[in-house]
């Protein structure tokens, strides 16, 4: 039987001749129709037998269409008797017709056959477009733009590579979803603005100067898609006298309320708008403004807010002291405070509206790898990157779902792409745009990466552990721990092959007798818009809903199912349309008692978590973490003060180095809406659970860009 070796896709382009595409097809309708694996891999074996025969003998010596091979499916199974499976077979064809027609409206060629809601991401955000804002790249050109932008680093140096090599194994890696890097570098990497890191930490000083040279220079990170953050505390409080005028210091807030109005007006390119961190230190006599600046709704909507607290200021906390507010000008003490009355506020704030959390200074500090640099004071827009002032970061993630096989962690096959994925980041340090010189210079002297994981939900679930299960957290420490130290081998590696970074002699690794290329190495980030393109779960979180709708552009709305919980209910035949709309109620499974126990005990999603053993996975993480770990401590709706002000203690006993809550309907915009059973007081009677297009997982209150 001869078969042709080419096959004619629908956009007219020519690929390999797959049989094993047809067999798979046919399996997927038959396990949907039949509800028995076995029978559903023998009516494919026999139906792909027949097909294949039709096919040798059709076309000879011309080129087959996919429509035609789709045809003669459609008509074997007939043949054969297959009656049901040919109807499950022709449903499917005409569900992914209107996908098709979908795309094609929304103007994009899909040729790596992604979802539909991943298509749409794409359009907005990272797809290149005309002047006339037409889509004029498709989604396989994109990760070849950047492949090719990125390698483009290894020509500065010798290696045992060569640059088309690189190429393809950068291409490989991000076609497969096996690695991805952050938006800024999806939507820049080859364009004219070329600007590739998604982090920055600016200074802010106590001058008119210095306030306003922070300003200008933010705008100019924000237009080309980075997130900034910053320390506020040098700034003198308010009422504080002004020397040069007489007059009276406005204050941080005042000051902070003009970056936010900023950034409101910049929007990235069309794409997002901008997004900023913004830090007070715990003993800043303007510590109790900064605290309420959110509370009223749609304050400062453009900033993430966290108190950087110290050890000193805890200690005050657990036993009850006074503590004492500096005045950052003249160094001395303003008022003192009791430091629990402080730390009450806080929580309060945060049970309100999920504003501010907490950086643990001393911790991030401890942990400082150029200490001989000064201290850091400051992190980027969701905290998982602390920075000194003026440095930048560029962020990959791995998809861990993606090294699962047979219920076992493929650990060689994980090392590998991690080792590739230091390179990676190392050539984006070369190949990147800088949008000041101050940056450039101390990116390059310091050379920090964050390489970190996403799909973690999905990987627990493919290896059969229960997200909320003590196993969850030895697996979270043994990945990292594995994650770490791969990275710090590829780092030393790339340090024998191109140097150490600049700094490394003012560095603690010196001591340590390591060889370095880079100061710092992990980070674990919320990841949002790449998880999606990837097609897993957000950085750590666990999954935020089963079955729910997703609101897209124009107001469509899309209905979506975990692709591993779809996959486990046609195996064992309990998939329904009825069950489902059941599950996209309330999002849980655990009270839909016809399913089995052990679904019920993998498949769980966030409120199925308990707030305490978030934070104890997040930890799990941080302990091998070099920079910072991003994670939602999401409580439901009916969680009070006191849940909030636990959790903030336990994140600092378990040396965290910041913590974020949220808890459920606190905030009007949030992009994650449940039925309203989740708290009886919201007005909005909701069928369905309903998520925005970019939502994928832990914070709700949109303030997660990266």
């Amino acid at each position: 039987m001869i078969l042709p070796k080419k096959i004619r896709k629908r956009d007219n382009s020519l690929v390999a001749f797959d049989r094993g595409k047809i067999e798979r097809a046919i399996f997927r309708a038959a396990l949907e129709a039949l509800g028995d694996e076995k029978k559903a891999r023998y009516t494919a074996e026999v139906s792909t037998e027949k097909v294949l025969e039709k096919v040798a003998a059709v076309f000879k010596t011309k080129i087959p269409s996919v429509e035609e091979i789709q045809d003669m499916v459609e008509e074997t199974l007939m043949e054969l008797g297959f009656g049901s499976v040919a109807r499950s077979y022709i449903l499917y064809r005409e569900e992914h017709k209107d996908i098709r027609q979908v795309k094609v409206i929304y103007g994009v060629r899909d040729d790596l056959k992604l979802p539909l809601n991943t298509i749409l991401v794409l359009k907005k955000r990272y797809l290149q477009k005309d002047d006339e804002k037409n889509i004029i790249e498709t989604p396989r050109q994109m990760f070849q733009r950047v492949a090719r932008s990125v390698s483009a680093g290894e020509a500065n140096f010798k290696s045992k590579w060569n640059q088309e090599e690189v190429e393809k194994k950068f291409f490989r890696m991000m076609t497969d979803f096996e690695f991805l890097p952050n938006s800024p570098t999806l939507m820049n990497a080859g364009t004219s603005i070329g600007q590739l890191s998604a982090c920055f930490v600016l200074p802010v000083e106590d001058s008119m100067e210095g306030i306003f040279d922070a300003l200008k220079n933010m705008a100019k990170i924000h237009q080309t898609g980075g997130g900034t953050g910053f320390d506020f505390s040098r700034l003198r409080p308010r009422g504080d006298l002004v020397a040069s005028t007489k007059g009276e210091a406005s204050g941080p807030v005042s000051f902070m309320s003009i970056f936010n109005q900023a950034t409101g007006v910049i929007v990235q390119g069309g794409r997002r708008r901008g997004a900023n961190m913004g830090i007070l230190r715990c003993d800043h006599p303007d510590i109790v403004d900064f605290i309420e600046a959110k509370i009223e709704e749609g304050a400062f909507s453009n900033f993430n807010l966290s108190v950087a607290v110290t050890d000193e200021f805890m200690e005050a906390v657990k036993k009850n002291r006074k503590f004492d507010l500096i005045n950052p000008r003249t160094r001395k003490a303003a008022r003192s405070i009791k430091a629990r009355v402080l730390f009450d506020l806080i929580v309060y704030s945060a049970w309100r509206t999920g504003d501010p959390g907490l950086i643990f200074l001393d911790e991030i500090n401890r942990r400082n790898p150029t200490p001989q640099l000064g201290k850091i004071e400051a992190t980027n827009p969701c905290g998982e990157i602390p920075l000194l002032p003026n440095e930048s970061c560029n962020l990959a993630s791995v998809n861990l779902s993606k090294f699962v096989r047979n219920r076992s962690l493929e650990w060689d096959r994980l090392a590998g792409v991690i080792q590739w994925g230091v390179r990676f980041l190392d050539d984006v340090i070369e190949v990147n745009k800088y949008p000041l010189p101050q940056i450039q210079e101390m990116t390059f002297a310091n050379r920090k990466i964050g390489l970190g994981v996403m799909g973690f939900a999905d990987m627990l679930i493919k290896l059969g552990i229960p997200y909320n299960e003590e196993a969850a957290v030895r697996m979270a420490s043994s990945v990292m721990r594995f994650f770490h130290q791969e990275s710090l081998k590829a780092s030393q590696l790339l340090a024998r092959e191109r140097g150490v970074f600049p700094n490394h002699r003012k560095s603690f690794y010196p001591g340590k007798k390591m060889r370095m290329r880079h100061a710092a190495l992990n980070t674990v980030a919320p990841t949002g818009t790449i998880s999606i393109i990837a097609g897993c779960s957000s950085g750590i979180e666990p999954l935020f809903a089963l079955s729910f709708v997703r609101n897209v552009l124009s107001g469509r709305k899309l209905y979506e199912i975990h692709s591993l919980f779809e996959e486990e209910l046609r195996f064992r035949n309990l998939y329904s349309k009825e069950l489902l709309a059941e599950v996209g109620k309330v999002g849980s499974i655990q009270d839909i008692k016809q399913l089995p126990p052990e679904l019920r005990k993998v498949f769980v999603t966030t409120f199925d978590v308990p707030p305490e053993h978030h934070l104890r996975i997040q930890a799990a993480f941080q302990r091998h973490t070099d920079n910072s770990v991003s994670k939602t401590i999401n409580l439901p709706f009916d969680s009070t003060v006191e849940d909030v002000r636990r959790n903030y203690l336990m994140a600092h006993e378990l040396k965290c180095k910041g913590i974020t809550i949220y808890r459920y309907g606190t905030k009007k915009n949030q992009v994650l809406s449940f039925d309203s059973r989740m708290g009886e007081e919201r007005e909005e009677m909701l069928d369905f659970i309903t998520a925005e297009s970019e939502y994928s997982g832990g914070c709700q209150s949109g303030m997660c860009p990266f």
